[in-house]
């Protein structure tokens, strides 16, 4: 069995939260792919990779879950992505440091869904506020917790 990877939805990850995720994959020795449908530019590592998929609609999404094995970490904002993992047996983390969880996964869904529905019909319901210092914190946080599993994981066999 392979050890976890993580897997970053790019296209949309935040620059900032790329750069966690770089320091990470280095001082963790966890292989790091960023999966976007244009060229991204990444340190150079050897935990870190990227994919570059055809443009188009969640060409890159579709990638991401058929590679991800059970035990993986996607980085992603997309909830079905996110919920496609988690019921594949992966974990799923937001940029703001959110976990979803077969828990909220669901509730995550329906309320996306909700938003769509209010957009559909015409009110403004705004776009996410900017990435606060808070929510870095909390990504970095919910990081650790991963690698320190994973470390356990592997010290154990």
């Amino acid at each position: 069995m392979n050890p976890p990877r993580i897997w970053v939805d790019a296209d949309a990850c935040p620059k900032v939260i790329k750069e966690i995720l770089f320091r990470a994959a280095d001082r963790a020795a966890v292989q790091v792919a960023l999966v976007a449908n244009q060229p991204l530019q990444v340190p150079r590592s050897p935990y870190i990779r990227t994919v570059q998929v055809t443009a188009g609609f969640d060409v890159a999404d579709n990638y991401i879950v058929q590679q991800a094995q059970p035990g993986d970490l996607v980085i992603t904002a997309d909830i079905p992505l996110a919920a496609e993992v988690v019921a594949k047996g992966g974990l799923a983390l937001n940029p703001r440091g959110e976990l979803y969880t077969e828990d909220n996964i669901r509730q995550r869904l329906n309320l996306r869904d909700f938003m769509d529905t209010l957009r559909g019909s015409g009110i403004d319901t705004g776009g996410p506020a900017a990435l606060s210092q808070a929510e870095r914190m909390a990504f970095a946080n919910q990081l650790d917790r991963f690698l320190a599993r994973m470390s356990v994981r592997s010290a154990n066999g």
